[in-house]
């Protein structure tokens, strides 16, 4: 999607966007307030507002990842060995539950 747009680092955006949705997901799904979540992530309710509305300008990947687990959730990080690749890698966000609601083995080549 940002790629198409001609947006500069549109992997890296994709890769974060998806991130926080699955951060908001989670808080969603455990029913709690920005402070709640605010306090769990140890970050201010207004990064917490930022965060579940897609403003993610200043936030790292590596701190969404941080956000994943103080919300009790484990960040895999795979890089499958590629033999003689003749193209640059990719970077992709497989959600194992987004999966298994869905019944499927989206993301997974």
């Amino acid at each position: 999607m940002f790629e198409d747009l001609g947006l500069p680092e549109s992997a890296e955006r994709l890769v974060k966007s998806e991130i926080a949705a699955r951060i908001s997901s989670i808080i969603e799904r455990r029913g709690l307030t920005q402070v709640q979540a605010a306090k769990i992530l140890a970050v201010d309710q207004a990064d917490v507002s930022d965060l579940v509305r897609g403003k993610l300008a200043g936030f790292s990947t590596d701190r969404l990842f941080r956000f994943l687990n103080a919300l009790g959730q484990d960040v895999d990080i795979v890089m499958p060995r590629r033999l003689h690749a003749r193209r640059a890698g990719h970077l992709r966000v497989v959600d194992e539950h987004r999966e298994a609601a869905a019944g499927g083995s989206r993301g997974r080549s």
